[in-house]
């Protein structure tokens, strides 16, 4: 297929199963809070390179049943020992920044660039991006940010600037969603990591109703 070139003044993403082999949907668009939540109502996510907005819809799809997560004896000792200070939204803008700042392998820079970070920033004011972030002595150590819609939260970076710290806020983080009634974390794209915490591989039409069912 060719790729999808987005119209600036057009909302409207392709069906996400013209998705090509690799995920890639369209090129194209802005950051709008609007485009944002239409693409991720979908299940589409964006991803930059060079100054492109790639928009993806991989497919299988890798995620997480909150049920299923699996939590290490490491883990484990430390909850029990309360290592890190847990929190939810105290510091979004440091989260993104830090996560922003993470070497990850196979990349050239980082896809958080100045306008993803703006536009998060926004969508977090607007009440969808969130944060949860952990801490030791006053000094942030590490944490996640995403999306959240319904019982669905997109999970978009985490970072740590020691052992286990960010391990260690998923794990809380993903205890508190289900809590609160979220039923399906979106991982995006295979790593060991988190397949190593529960997350596995689905379907994208599978994918699709969940977030048709889970959404409002």
């Amino acid at each position: 297929m060719s790729l999808f070139a987005l119209d600036t003044e057009i909302i409207d993403f392709p069906p996400p199963h013209l998705a090509e082999p690799d995920g890639l949907l369209a090129i194209g668009g802005d950051l709008s809070p609007e485009r944002l939540l239409s693409a991720y109502r979908q299940g589409i996510f964006p991803w930059y390179e060079g100054e492109d907005i790639l928009w993806w819809f991989p497919d299988p799809r890798f995620v997480l049943f909150p049920e299923n997560m699996k939590v290490s004896k490491t883990v484990k000792t430390l909850l029990k020992r309360n290592e890190f200070e847990f929190t939810v939204n105290k510091a979004f803008a440091d989260v993104i920044r830090s996560c922003q700042q993470v070497e990850r392998a196979g990349q050239d820079g980082t896809w958080i660039t100045q306008d993803v970070e703006k536009a998060y920033t926004k969508m977090h004011e607007l009440g969808y991006a969130h944060s949860a972030e952990v801490w030791k002595n006053g000094e942030l150590l590490g944490g996640l940010y995403g999306i959240r819609l319904g019982k669905v939260f997109f999970g978009e970076s985490m970072f740590s600037k020691t052992s286990n710290a960010s391990r260690y806020a998923f794990v809380c983080y993903v205890q508190q969603l289900r809590s609160e009634g979220v039923e399906l974390i979106d991982c995006q794209v295979h790593t060991e990591y988190l397949e190593s915490m529960g997350a596995t591989m689905i379907e994208g039409r599978d994918f699709s109703r969940l977030l048709r069912e889970l959404i409002p």
